[in-house]
C-alpha cells in the first residue's frame, strides 16, 4: 500500500483456449495456467498455487509434478491463506530452480516487495480478482450446507461428525457450460465414509447450484464479504508486476466467434517479455488469436477497478451476527442490479422467448 507501482498497459493480448479438452473442462475457462504450469514443472521447476486443505480451508502450496497441478486448477472464490510460501519460493530461488507462482494481484505484489530483487528463473502469473471473501463466512456457509443436506435426508445429527462430509468442490462447474456454470458440492455419507466417493453414476452424491441461486456466490457477487482493502485495491491496473494475468475472456464472441464455445475461453495478458516467451513456448499446446486491450475491458472491468463498497455491507454484518449465513439473503433482497444488468437480463429474456 505504501509503495505502489505505476499502471502499466499489457504488451500482448490474447484469446486462447487449452487443446486438451479434458484439462479444459476441470478449468475455469480456458486451461491456460496448466499449460504454462506443465512446461514449467517439465523444465525442472516448481509451481506454487492456491488449493483446498482437508477442511475445505483455501490455503497456497507447491508441487513439483504435473500430478499435483490438479489441485491448484478452478477458482476458488476465497482468500488463500499464504503461510509461508514467499519464503519457499525465495529459497528455491536461491538454488536456481525455475519458480512459477500464481495468484491474486495484491499476492503477487507481496511476493515482488518480499524479494525486492528480480530472479530471471521466476515467472509470476495473476488471476484478474473481483476481491476476497471472508474466510469465515466462507467456513460458516459449508456447515450450513451440509446441516442442510443431512436435514434434507430426513436425518438426525447430534454433532458435526455426523453430518455429510464435504468431498469435493468445484466453484465453476460446466455440466452446463462455461457461461451458465454452477457451484457444486460433493458429499460422502458420514465422518467414517470420508474417504469414499461414489463411482456410479446413476446415483451421483453431489449437488449443483446455478452460480445466481448459491448463497454465498450471490453475497459475494454482491460485494458484501470482501475484505475492505478489495474495494481500495491497490495491485489492480498492471501495478502488480505480474509477468501474465489470465481471466475469463468474457464476451469474447463478439470479437472471436471463431475460437468461442461454451466450455471456456481464456482471456491473456502478457505485461512482460519474460511473460510474452513463456506464451511462445506453449503456443503449440493452444488455440488463440491476438486480440485488443480495449475488448478484454469491456466485460471485465476488474482488470482495472476495484468493486465499490455496497451501501449495505455494515448492515450485513449486523444481520451477520444475529442470522448468520441466513442474513446472505435477506440482505441481497435489498440490493438491486445496477440499470445496465437489468435492461441486459431484460433484453436476454426477450431474445430467448421470441428467438430473435
Amino acid at each position: 500500500m505504501i509503495n505502489q507501482a505505476s499502471p502499466q498497459k499489457p504488451q500482448a493480448v490474447y484469446a486462447a483456449k487449452n487443446k486438451d479438452e479434458n484439462v479444459r473442462m476441470k478449468s475455469s475457462s480456458g486451461g491456460i495456467f496448466t499449460l504454462l504450469a506443465e512446461s514449467v514443472i517439465q523444465a525442472g521447476g516448481v509451481v506454487f498455487g492456491a488449493r483446498f486443505d482437508s477442511e475445505w480451508n483455501v490455503v497456497h502450496d507447491y508441487t513439483e509434478s504435473v500430478e499435483g497441478l490438479e489441485a491448484f486448477r478452478g477458482s476458488k472464490y476465497v482468500q488463500s491463506d499464504i503461510g509461508n510460501n514467499f519464503k519457499k519460493a525465495e529459497a528455491f530461488l536461491h538454488v536456481g530452480r525455475k519458480v512459477l507462482f500464481s495468484g491474486t494481484p495484491c499476492q503477487i505484489a507481496g511476493l515482488k516487495k518480499f524479494l525486492r530483487r528480480d530472479y530471471d528463473a521466476l515467472l509470476t502469473v495473476e488471476v484478474v480478482c473481483h476481491g476476497v471473501p471472508s474466510p469465515m463466512v466462507w467456513r460458516d456457509y459449508l456447515e450450513y450446507k451440509r446441516a442442510k443436506r443431512a436435514a434434507g435426508k430426513n436425518s438426525v445429527s447430534s454433532s458435526l461428525n455426523e453430518l455429510p462430509v464435504i468431498t469435493g468442490i468445484s466453484f465453476r462447474d460446466k455440466s452446463n457450460g462455461w457461461k451458465k456454470y454452477g457451484f457444486k458440492i460433493c458429499y460422502a455419507a458420514s465422518k467414517a465414509a470420508e474417504n469414499t466417493v461414489s463411482k456410479s453414476a446413476d446415483t451421483p452424491n453431489y449437488e449443483i447450484t446455478p452460480f445466481n441461486e448459491d448463497v454465498f456466490m450471490r453475497g459475494f457477487l454482491k460485494d458484501l464479504y470482501l475484505r475492505p482493502s478489495c474495494y481500495h485495491c491497490a495491485a489492480k491496473e498492471g501495478r502488480s508486476g505480474a509477468d501474465i494475468s489470465i481471466a475469463d475472456y468474457w464476451g469474447v464472441g463478439h470479437f472471436h466467434p471463431a475460437i468461442t464455445d461454451d466450455r471456456g475461453v481464456g482471456l491473456i495478458l502478457l505485461n512482460s517479455e519474460m511473460g510474452v516467451r513463456c506464451c511462445e513456448m506453449i503456443r503449440p499446446q493452444m488455440q488463440s488469436e491476438r486480440s485488443e486491450y480495449k475488448n478484454a475491458l469491456s466485460a471485465n472491468r476488474a482488470i482495472i477497478a476495484s468493486v465499490c463498497e455496497p451501501k449495505y455491507r455494515r448492515l450485513f454484518w449486523q444481520e451477520y451476527r444475529l442470522r448468520n449465513i441466513e442474513a446472505i439473503g435477506r440482505v441481497c433482497s435489498k440490493i438491486k442490479a445496477p440499470l445496465w444488468i437489468r435492461c441486459k437480463m431484460k433484453l436476454a429474456a426477450i431474445v430467448n422467448r421470441t428467438g430473435r
